[in-house]
């Protein structure tokens, strides 16, 4: 099992940014891929971005591609979201999650992912 510990969400104003990391520990060896997921009040929980552990291929929502950055130290174990051009539509609780399987493309559903983070609040206001 790995343990997965998100932070750096807050509140800002649209246009600001905000950088999340997820620490991940326990039997990571095992974790093939890591993505991050939102859920808005409401709304079903869904896929933002993922990043494959072997050649660090990304991939991301059509809504905040080439505002949002996926990325991995996996030297320290820890994946990040940088998140630009905030917009009050990104408010939502971010988590991290972690599989044993590949991301193939942007994970249309939580199914394949056996860890979570706690998540963390983005709130964009207007």
């Amino acid at each position: 099992q790995v343990q997965l510990v998100e932070s750096g969400g807050g509140s800002v104003q649209a246009g600001g940014s905000l950088r999340l990391s997820c620490v991940a520990s326990g039997n990571t060896y095992s974790t093939n891929s890591m993505a991050w997921f939102r859920q808005a009040p409401g709304k079903a929980r869904e896929g933002v971005a993922c990043i494959r552990t072997d050649n660090q291929r990304t991939y991301y929502a059509d809504s905040v591609k080439d505002r949002f950055t996926i990325s991995q130290d996996g030297a320290a174990n820890t994946m990040y979201l940088q998140m630009n051009s905030l917009k009050p539509e990104d408010t939502a609780m971010y988590y991290c999650a972690a599989t044993h399987g590949v991301c193939v493309s942007l994970p249309t559903s939580t199914a394949s992912f056996n860890s979570w983070g706690q998540g963390t609040q983005v709130t964009v206001s207007s």
